[in-house]
């Protein structure tokens, strides 16, 4: 896979009963996030599921998509190498806020514990490591679980309204802290939402659903 790879989105359609709920064609540059925004039942979450894989059979779909030039839609969904943010932070709790860190990272991967240290200070959660995740805020578990999915090292990033039950205060906080770290990794993102605060703080191209 190529570093930093565009994410082609070629012509998707997805219907439900032979009715089309969304039709999208959009390349999603290194470091950009594409909001795709509408009320509930547009097919926004079904467009993420479809992306990533795990899309309810009641559905279908059509047309390609591409990361570099690997195609996704094809694959299974452990190997598109996407990763997922969601709206709640879904940290394992028999894992300690270090050994949920460890989890994310890739099998064969050198000096873990490095990673885990310096992803706790880059979120401000430096010493946090043997805490139990119930003990931690929401914002805390948040930032959490944001380190866990760029430790995975996936290629891009879904993200499915991850700031919708957070208060307004950290929301601002949380948003700024996630677009800023998929801009520094140089990693293509997909965010679906119904909150114009969101698109705006994610700076990329948005497309309006229903």
């Amino acid at each position: 896979m190529t570093l930093n790879p565009t994410l082609h989105i070629q012509q998707v359609q997805i219907t439900l009963h032979g009715e089309t709920l969304l039709a999208i064609d959009r390349t999603i540059a290194p470091g950009e996030v594409l909001t795709v925004m509408g009320p509930s039942g547009s097919g926004k979450s079904t467009l993420l599921a479809y992306l990533a894989g795990f899309m309810s059979p009641a559905f279908k779909a059509q047309g390609q998509v591409f990361l570099a030039d690997t195609r996704l839609d094809t694959l299974p969904a452990e190997k598109r190498g996407l990763g997922l943010l969601f709206q709640d932070p879904l940290l394992f709790p028999h894992l300690s806020v270090g050994g949920n860190l460890r989890f994310g990272i890739p099998q064969r991967t050198a000096n873990k514990q490095a990673q885990v240290v310096q992803a706790l200070h880059q979120v401000g959660l430096a010493g946090y490591e043997a805490r139990d995740p119930a003990t931690l805020s929401g914002g805390q578990q948040a930032r959490v679980a944001l380190m866990r999915l760029l430790l995975s090292q996936p290629h891009a990033v879904l993200l499915d309204e991850p700031f919708s039950k957070l208060d307004m205060a950290l929301r601002q906080e949380m948003r700024s802290l996630v677009f800023n770290q998929l801009r520094d990794a140089g990693l293509p993102a997909l965010l679906v939402t119904h909150d114009h605060a969101d698109a705006d703080a994610a700076g990329g191209p948005i497309i309006e659903l229903g």
